[in-house]
């Protein structure tokens, strides 16, 4: 019997594409699958939580994950990478150097995943496996998955923080939408969080290059909570240009 994304407790977005809505902070996880290829997109909060979506995308795959692309250095999005083996990891430019050995950046997320509330020897264990992203993405790049599959990968910050990577799924089937993975710089379950690695100033002009990436009629997959449109975004835009006084 063919498993389906519902069966695994996955959403279908379009053919091959899909995201998992993670319990605890209500974290997206994204799957995007090609012939040859299958591209993860964010990898939960922990070790264990990585191995699960490792195991769910593999069976709907059927093939183990080939690619691995981080929105964006927080601990919910990247804590269970290492449960990727030999996964080429893709995040935007600069983000390498924060999950470096030793490095304020290590600490820093082990001290956040700790206060959000995740186990402390859960958050050691993570920090101590994370991962090198030898493939910093400047601007941006294109990934062939095989059989006309091909993702996009943009460096569209900072904002949420200051390296921000979304992720273009453009249409393969027609009458189908692109989708977008967003990371956190698009929010639906709750307001946007701006912490100290934040650049408000900056984040409005992100989420136009987002649309630009995207067009009027993509689905936007926000880091946390359901599905948006175009015109979610462009009034989030709005709000947060509000918020932190930004003209535009």
């Amino acid at each position: 019997m063919t498993v389906t994304w519902e069966d695994l407790g996955w959403e279908r977005l379009a053919a091959g594409v899909g995201r998992c809505r993670l319990p605890g902070w209500d974290c997206t996880a994204g799957l995007v699958v090609g012939e040859d290829a299958a591209l993860m997109v964010d990898a939960g909060s922990s070790l264990d939580e990585g191995a699960r979506l490792r195991a769910g995308a593999q069976e709907l795959a059927g093939r183990r994950v080939t690619h691995l692309a981080l929105t964006h250095p927080h601990f919910d999005h990247v804590f269970g990478a290492a449960a990727f083996p030999g996964a080429r990891v893709y995040g935007a430019a600069g983000v390498d150097a924060l999950f470096a050995p030793g490095g304020q950046g290590r600490e820093a997320l082990r001290s956040d995943a700790v206060a959000e509330g995740l186990d402390a020897w859960r958050a050691r264990e993570a920090v101590d496996a994370l991962v090198t992203v030898r493939h910093e993405v400047h601007r941006a790049c294109t990934l062939d998955l095989g059989g006309g599959r091909r993702v996009r990968l943009a460096d569209v910050g900072p904002g949420h923080t200051g390296h921000d990577l979304a992720v273009l799924v453009p249409v393969l089937v027609p009458g189908a939408p692109a989708v977008v993975f967003c990371g956190d710089l698009v929010e639906e379950s709750g307001e946007p969080q701006a912490g100290p690695d934040a650049v408000p100033s900056r984040w409005p002009a992100a989420l136009d290059r987002l649309l630009e990436l995207g067009g009027d009629d993509a689905l936007y997959v926000p880091g946390h909570g359901a599905v948006v449109d175009a015109a979610f975004v462009r009034a989030q835009r709005d709000a947060l240009a509000a918020r932190f006084g930004v003209s535009r």
